[in-house]
């Protein structure tokens, strides 16, 4: 039996647009054996039959491996809620291919990983950090290879997923945001997002605050997100930062201070009753 653990992932962290993610300590758990007829439990129904992204990854593993599909039963335990901007979809995928390497015993090459992953995601901001773990950055190079950069982050800070009741469509957030942006929009966003890993790995707050002003996909995406202008109000009279994670609809609350964290929960869950919101930390 073959036992395989990925952690959520947050992608984007606002200024770092398909490039740029975060491992966070919500975990999707998958047991792979050898059976007799093809099976999948543990997940919803829907996602029972060879086309879920556990299997679906395996097969690709194989295929790298030039390996013969076996016929295996699946169990898929996720703690990551689907569809909510935290790379459940990464996590199964992920999962998938290193299950296969390891079910044929072959070293898991981290790098290998990554491009099979990122072939089948399409970009790298969730896989990477699923792979990698902590703060990365991925970026194609000339011969369409990816490579990672892990960027440290200061201890003095506190991460709050806020998880709305209800789902955003990863394809209805990527076509709402422009195709087309002015360069001054790129020049913003490159800047900022210097300025925020700086800000990230020095534990300067005021830096920090300055540095997420994404212009790229919150003014858009935020319409999808019941109460996020509201969320935003209350996260900021207490001298935190909020993003959007991935395409939504999750958000994630940055503060210094325990204390700060604290206040912005307790309001927080008084105003939205029905959403769950979770401390969570950065898994390296």
């Amino acid at each position: 039996m073959i036992k395989v653990i990925v952690p959520a992932t947050s992608a984007n962290i606002a200024m770092g647009y398909d490039c740029l993610g975060m491992a966070v300590n919500l975990f999707t758990s998958v047991k792979i054996e050898d059976a007799d007829k093809f099976s999948i439990t543990g997940c919803d129904e829907a996602f029972q039959n060879e086309d879920n992204l556990v299997y679906q990854g395996f097969i690709q593993g194989c295929k790298h491996l030039k390996r013969e599909v076996p016929t295996i039963s699946i169990d898929i335990q996720s703690e990551i809620p689907e569809s909510r901007g935290l790379g459940s979809s990464s996590a199964c995928i992920v999962a998938g291919i290193i299950g296969a390497f390891e079910y044929f015993k072959e070293d898991v090459d981290k790098d290998v990983i990554l491009q099979i992953a990122t072939a089948m995601e399409g970009h790298p901001d969730n896989v990477a950090p699923a792979i990698y773990g902590g703060l990365c950055i991925a970026f194609e190079d000339s011969n369409g290879h990816y490579d990672v950069i892990k960027y440290p982050v200061d201890d003095s800070y506190y991460f709050t997923a806020v998880i709305p009741d209800f789902k955003v469509s990863t394809n209805e957030a990527r076509k709402i945001v422009p195709k087309e942006v002015k360069t001054t929009t790129v020049a913003h966003q490159l800047s900022h997002c210097l300025a925020m890993l700086n800000a990230l790995s020095t534990g300067d707050i005021k830096q920090l605050k300055d540095a997420i002003d994404d212009r790229l996909h919150e003014p858009y995406r935020k319409k999808l997100i019941n109460g996020f202008d509201e969320v935003k109000k209350i996260v900021e009279a207490n001298d935190s930062v909020v993003y959007i994670s991935g395409s939504g609809s999750t958000l994630i609350i940055i503060s210094n201070s325990s204390d700060r964290r604290d206040k912005i929960i307790e309001a927080l869950q008084k105003r939205f009753e029905k959403f769950s919101i979770k401390n969570v930390e950065i898994m390296n």
